[in-house]
């Protein structure tokens, strides 16, 4: 039998991380909360309750005795992809739920939160106080999708609101360089004390060839330069799929910008403002950061040569596109069950982005984090660092 302990985690800590995904939305009005422009746009609301049923769906169901479920019809609402609990609504119809309400979600946050923090002060097993780890790192990728989410309702708003939630990236100061490093066999994967995600495991060598990688992220201004060049309308520079995205789209620029009076402004959540171009540029597909680099005659690093340079720049700021494709590292073990759906049946046609960004939790933000979407999203915080 498994020993009780009570110090893995803290019922503050897990309050803490419930309420900060609460802040994000707190200026938030009831129109806003249901709505869905896009398939692959959440409801906030939804993020609120999804997040909230994970805990109650793999937690308190599973280890609290005589645990009441708070609607037996929430599972169905709320589950997102895990196929070993259930049948579910599907991604696309999210947005048509009106009901439960935004108070109903609101309420059974404090159910499953009440009914949590007494049963994490109690104490439990190892193993079940690492789900609740798992819940916590769950729910603060979530944050970080709310605020992605939040960006593109209310950047398909005409008014283009403020969220009362302050996300802003810094100038990256001083002159650009490309950092030298050597040709040699190095190691990938976490092996730090710590959390790490499962697809971060299977430690091991790669070879890497000598190369170059910027210390800084590219900027608008530079960015601006590759469509006043005709970045958009040169085929050449583009993978076909990246080039059919382009036409089929009409892509002519990042995400949320647009040209008034000559100039190029863009919504941030911060409001409608001019593009700084001293900033790094953002909001960029795949596609994108691929054309740009073979505009300047460069390329995207490998997940595994950002890896290891990433000890000699600054990262956090912005997702960066790798030219990796998200595959398990050797020796990559799924875990039995619903968990085990959580990373690993993803690893298809999709891409690596390293670093975190300034809607990212800082404890998400480390060199081994292996985030990964499709090439053609853009409403992520997605930049571009060059190699070559």
């Amino acid at each position: 039998m498994e020993t009780i302990t009570t110090h893995k985690i803290s019922k503050e800590r897990f309050l803490d991380v419930r309420h900060h995904t609460e802040l994000i939305c707190q200026s938030l009005q009831p129109e806003d909360v249901s709505i869905q422009p896009a398939e692959f746009v959440s409801p906030p609301k939804w993020h609120l309750a999804h997040t909230t049923w994970f805990f109650e769906q793999f937690v308190l169901s599973e280890y609290l005795q005589n645990y009441k479920v708070f609607n037996k019809d929430f599972a169905y609402y709320f589950n997102s992809y895990y196929n070993n609990v259930g049948e579910r609504v599907l991604r696309a119809e999210r947005g048509l739920m009106t009901r439960p309400t935004l108070q109903e979600v609101l309420d059974y946050r404090a159910y499953v939160n009440a009914e949590l923090a007494a049963f994490i002060s109690k104490g439990t097993t190892e193993a079940v106080f690492n789900i609740i780890e798992i819940g916590l790192q769950h729910e603060q990728q979530h944050q970080e999708l709310l605020i992605y989410d939040i960006k593109y309702i209310f950047g398909n708003q005409p008014s283009f609101p403020v969220l009362d939630y302050k996300i802003q990236l810094e100038v990256e100061h001083g002159p650009q360089q490309f950092l030298q490093i050597e040709e040699g066999v190095y190691e990938i994967g976490h092996k730090e004390e710590g959390f790490c995600f499962d697809n971060e495991l299977g430690r091991h060598n790669v070879y890497l060839h000598d190369f170059q990688i910027s210390n800084q992220l590219v900027t608008n201004s530079e960015y601006i330069a590759f469509i006043d060049d005709g970045g958009y309308k040169n085929f050449n520079f583009w993978h076909a799929e990246g080039w059919d995205f382009v036409q089929q789209n009409s892509l002519e620029a990042p995400l949320y910008w647009h040209k008034v009076d000559g100039k190029w402004m863009h919504y941030t959540l911060n409001g409608f403002v001019k593009v700084n171009g001293d900033l790094p540029v953002t909001h960029i597909t795949f596609y994108e950061a691929f054309a740009f680099a073979q505009w300047k005659g460069m390329r995207l690093p490998t997940e595994f040569e950002w890896e290891i340079a990433s000890s000699k720049f600054n990262f956090g700021q912005l997702w960066e596109w790798t030219n990796s494709a998200y595959l398990p590292y050797p020796n990559y073990t799924k875990v039995d069950g619903a968990l085990g759906e959580y990373n690993g049946k993803f690893m298809v046609n999709q891409m690596v982005l390293r670093g975190g960004s300034v809607a990212t939790s800082k404890n998400h933000c480390r060199p081994t984090y292996r985030n990964f979407f499709q090439p053609d999203m853009r409403w992520l915080f997605s930049g571009i660092r060059l190699a070559k």
